[in-house]
């Protein structure tokens, strides 16, 4: 039987015990009749709810005293929750918090009752907090607000307050349009901690962030303190090497010699300005479908001689379906000349080098670079892509900087590849990079500045053409005046700052100007090209940077800022003279574009 049934039963014999002695009240005479058997029952009947009584008085004893101890727990857990609970008005007074928040605001919770709560709020907030508080009230969703409170006594900490409204049926709260009364429930978060740690967090990233600038504007820096005496070691050399008379055989040698040496430390500058520029994350990159037909042709040109001087015999794959893969074009190319070069460095005499190309499902290529070399064991293929380790071939005849691996395995996955290597002791070795393939362009568009560009014949002008060069370097300039003395067409001019040579362009008008970047009295040859190209007439001169600043940013700096040509110290002959006449031919075109876009 259930408690509900008890109960019912109970009531029953109850009602009937009473019926019966209103009975026998009425009529005495059958009181005195009754037999003792119906008294008896009686007696039963009445202790039957009695029973009946005291059973119901436990049950409601123990439903209060778990009630009790439900409220003792709910006020230990809301008194003393880890953040600070608070029922406001919607007109923003306190109905009540708890101890936690008391606590938090440094008053006593009795004082808190029926206070506004915008008096606890600092005053630069308490127009941040009344907005947002007229928001709050105009949904149902919980959102949050971050504000500074004062507390009870006249200190401040920062807070976050997530509040939410609620429809009640009594009380003394404000009304809505509607007609309900509305309350804002808020926890109260104290986020001293958390903004401190966000502060030393901002105050690491900057200093950070300074380190970093602080290691660029080094790594710049050094980059041109090195190439500046390299510029002039190469350059004369390379003067010298092509001097007439020519030298003699122990000259060349020794000529030989010096250039191996330079064009050696060069590549080194070259190859740790550039993983330093990976591993910083300031690698510039742009991944777009690129033909690997054509990357394949160019790295052939440039490889195969160098393989035949050493009796390598090369293996390209055949072009004729054309591929594209997804990659930077410029650093997929230096990629493969750097394992291809490996390849014909590291081989046997008359060994050979092959390339293959496979796709793999569902999407991608793999390159393979298969030599005949020596090959490596498992160690010295784990320790094949440590920075600077050359694998004990440091006392070898072949010259390495031990980073080339190292720069071409950050390139591949920077730009979405993989690379991997399996070799055998003295069967070679077998590098594989994949990269994902792409979908032909749509179309060809022709690239400003990537068609090809033939020199010019010789002027013949009957005066020679003027080419201004602001250096303050005296090797430079005399590396520059060697080289344009070798053209009795052209006729140097030099200026030993910017705001000189500014003032030679305009006097002299120069077909072309050769500008350095780093110039004395703080005016860098930028500024200069500036000025030049903001004056009407000197706008039109063709302005070639030669800098021995040398990192990526820098030369795209330069050519943003308006540079014809940006060549790099130090400078090779060929390159040089070759710019220096495109830039004469752009001279004689009045109408030509000097930016050389």
């Amino acid at each position: 039987m259930t408690k509900a049934a008890e109960l019912d039963e109970g009531e029953r014999l109850r009602n009937a015990a009473e019926a019966r002695l209103r009975s026998a009240a009425a009529n005495s005479q059958a009181i005195s009749a009754n037999t003792e058997a119906d008294l008896l029952r009686l007696v039963h009947e009445l202790q039957v709810h009695q029973i009946e009584l005291e059973m119901q008085n436990q049950e409601l004893r123990e439903a209060r005293a778990e009630r009790e101890a439900a409220l003792i727990r709910y006020t230990e857990l809301y008194d003393f929750a880890p953040v600070g609970y608070l029922t406001m008005t919607a007109d923003g007074l306190i109905e009540e918090i708890n101890l936690t928040g008391a606590t938090l605001l440094g008053v006593a919770r009795s004082s808190l009752h029926r206070k506004r709560f915008d008096a606890l709020v600092v005053a630069e907030d308490r127009r941040r907090w009344s907005s947002f508080l007229t928001t709050v009230q105009t949904h149902d969703e919980q959102d949050n607000v971050e504000l500074t409170l004062r507390r009870g006594d006249g200190s401040t900490f920062p807070a976050q307050l997530d509040c939410v409204r609620h429809k009640v049926g009594a009380g003394d709260t404000a009304a809505s349009t509607d007609g309900d009364l509305l309350e804002v429930s808020i926890a109260l978060t104290d986020i001293t901690v958390r903004k401190g740690v966000d502060a030393r967090l901002n105050e690491a990233m900057a200093v950070a962030e300074k380190a970093n600038r602080a290691k660029t504007d080094f790594l710049s820096s050094m980059s041109h303190e090195l190439r500046t005496p390299l510029n002039a070691i190469l350059g004369f050399a390379q003067i010298m090497e092509t001097s007439t008379p020519p030298p003699t055989p122990t000259q060349r040698g020794d000529l030989d010699r010096i250039l191996k040496a330079g064009w050696y430390l060069l590549e080194l500058i070259n190859e740790v300005l550039d993983l330093t520029l990976i591993e910083s994350g300031k690698a510039m990159l742009s991944t777009e479908p690129v033909s690997l037909n054509d990357v394949m042709r160019e790295c052939q040109v440039m490889i195969e001689p160098q393989a035949s001087l050493r009796g390598i015999g090369m293996t390209f794959p055949a072009d004729t379906t054309p591929c594209f893969v997804t990659a930077d074009r410029t650093r997929l190319k230096q990629v493969l000349i750097n394992l291809l070069f490996n390849a014909v460095k590291y081989n046997r005499p008359n060994g050979k080098v092959s390339i293959d190309c496979i796709p793999l499902p569902p999407n991608s290529l793999r390159i393979k670079v298969r030599d005949t070399g020596e090959g490596l064991n498992r160690e010295q293929v784990e320790q094949l892509f440590q920075p600077f380790n050359r694998l004990g071939r440091e006392a070898g005849a072949e010259e390495g900087t031990g980073i080339g691996l190292v720069v071409t395995k950050r390139l591949v996955e920077l730009m979405g590849g993989s690379i991997g290597v399996e070799s055998s002791v003295g069967v070679g070795s077998i590098f594989q990079i994949d990269f994902p393939l792409a979908s032909p362009p749509l179309a060809a568009a022709q690239r400003p500045g990537l068609a090809p560009h033939a020199t010019p014949q010789a002027q013949h002008d009957e005066q020679a053409a003027t080419v201004l060069y602001v250096e303050d370097d005296p090797a430079n300039l005399e590396l520059v005046e060697q080289l344009i003395s070798r053209r009795p067409e052209l006729h140097l001019l030099c200026a030993a700052d910017g705001k000189l040579g500014i003032e030679f362009a305009r006097v002299y008008q120069p077909k072309v100007i050769l500008m350095d970047i780093n110039l004395p009295d703080g005016f860098s040859g930028l500024e200069a090209m500036r000025v030049l190209r903001a004056d009407p007439t000197t706008a039109h001169i063709p302005i070639i940077a030669v800098s021995a600043n040398a990192m990526p940013h820098d030369v795209a700096k330069g050519l943003a800022a308006g540079f014809y040509r940006y060549l790099t110290k130090p400078i090779r002959i060929t390159e040089f003279m070759d710019a220096l006449d495109m830039a004469l031919k752009l001279a004689a075109t009045p109408s030509s574009d000097q930016s050389g876009e």
